[in-house]
């Protein structure tokens, strides 16, 4: 076996599975808000789409995604961040998710056979996959804090030139999981300043792009920057986004990964060799997906009537902030994340994820710690009925 698996770390909810095995739940209706799972309904047009798309199970897919598929995404693609240059057979790749494209994707960049240990930087705290898959890739984590008193921003001044030296990936999240910021042009100015000098490559997480709550104001994308900070060839920047949040289709796996020309066609060879062709019914409901805004709208619409509910009641206990965008509150517990998540389950039932699980030690803190985070995915009257019993538990301490 790889001795590297050994490094892997426990996946969170395995770790929350764990902890609230120690205890039994109060006798109240369970309320959960530790995945990010979205349980809005799938629209029917889609899933209409996905069932014609039967016929195509006696073919073999194509890696590379078919046509009609990638043209739809480069449209969406113009439409949402006004792009000029995006060209659907070289710009763009259909994958099963970016679950599996980030993982394997980091596999394909990373090499070590120049001397060093490599670094992939990461956002702390961070979605687990970016982790394994520099591991897995024989690099080395290099953990960004993400801190309230920056806004969880990241001043990339504070790194050490030997760090950005040794850095050839820079995994980035925006909107960010879970502290819900999102990068501006000015921060994606200086990266991309880093990356011409470094020669890293940028691997942009932007699955929850679609979730934003000011119907004037869509969240900035990596490509949009790049473009309007003329990088128009998207340059060491590779784009990373899923129909999961966006459609409420979790199940289907359906995602895509769009940027530089060059990485992508070497990403592509490899995929020709991991053997992750997207199945034909899932590509005709991609399309249906991609080509339709009304349903994205509406997903949105909930999501900020979940939102304006739920803060108040938080408030009334805590303060919360806001997320720029996502549909995670992440919130600073009075208590040790870790037993505040546990009393919160044994006394009202309510189950929260410890930020301590989404986070690792670096740089003399866990900037987890003292935090949880809660999904606002269950229908409203859920998560409001969360809201106040967390409310009344954090009161109660």
């Amino acid at each position: 076996m790889n001795p590297d698996i050994e490094h892997l770390h426990t996946y969170p909810f395995e770790k929350l599975r764990r902890l609230l095995s120690e205890v039994s739940p109060a006798s109240l209706q369970h309320v959960d808000m530790s995945m990010g799972e979205p349980t809005h309904a799938t629209p029917l047009a889609i899933q209409q789409a996905y069932a014609d798309g039967v016929r195509e199970l006696a073919k073999y897919p194509p890696t590379g995604g078919a046509a009609v598929l990638r043209r739809s995404i480069a449209r969406w693609l113009q439409r949402r961040y006004a792009l000029r240059g995006i060209c659907e057979d070289r710009h763009v790749l259909p994958v099963n998710g970016t679950r599996e494209a980030l993982f394997s994707f980091a596999q394909a960049v990373i090499d070590s056979t120049r001397g060093y240990r490599p670094i992939v930087q990461m956002p702390n705290p961070f979605y687990q996959i970016y982790e394994g898959a520099a591991l897995l890739a024989k690099a080395t984590p290099y953990f960004l804090n993400l801190c309230p008193e920056r806004s969880y921003s990241i001043d990339w001044a504070e790194i050490a030139q030997e760090v950005w030296a040794r850095t050839q990936l820079v995994f980035i999240c925006s909107p960010g999981n879970p502290t819900g910021n999102v990068l501006s042009l000015s921060q994606w100015r200086s990266l991309f300043d880093l990356a011409d000098r470094y020669g890293f490559v940028i691997a942009a997480d932007e699955c929850y792009s679609e979730i934003y709550f000011d119907e004037t104001r869509p969240s900035l994308g990596a490509l949009q920057a790049a473009e309007l900070l003329d990088r128009a060839d998207y340059r060491q920047l590779v784009v990373f986004n899923s129909l999961s949040k966006r459609s409420n289709v979790p199940g289907l796996r359906s995602g895509f990964v769009a940027g530089d020309a060059e990485i992508l066609k070497k990403f592509l060879l490899y995929r020709t060799y991991h053997g992750s062709a997207m199945s034909g019914a899932v590509s005709v409901a991609s399309v249906a997906a991609w080509d339709d805004e009304s349903h994205v709208a509406e997903n949105r619409y909930l999501y900020r009537q979940k939102l304006a509910a739920v803060l108040p009641i938080l408030n009334e206990a805590l303060e919360v902030p806001a997320p720029q965008a996502s549909f995670f509150l992440w919130v600073k517990t009075p208590i040790d994340d870790i037993a505040f998540a546990k009393r919160l389950y044994q006394e009202q039932h309510v189950t929260v994820l410890p930020g301590n699980y989404l986070a690792r030690n670096a740089h003399g803190i866990n900037p987890g710690e003292n935090y949880v985070r809660a999904a606002l995915v269950a229908p409203i009257d859920q998560c409001v009925e969360g809201a106040r019993r967390m409310s009344r538990f954090i009161r109660s301490l």
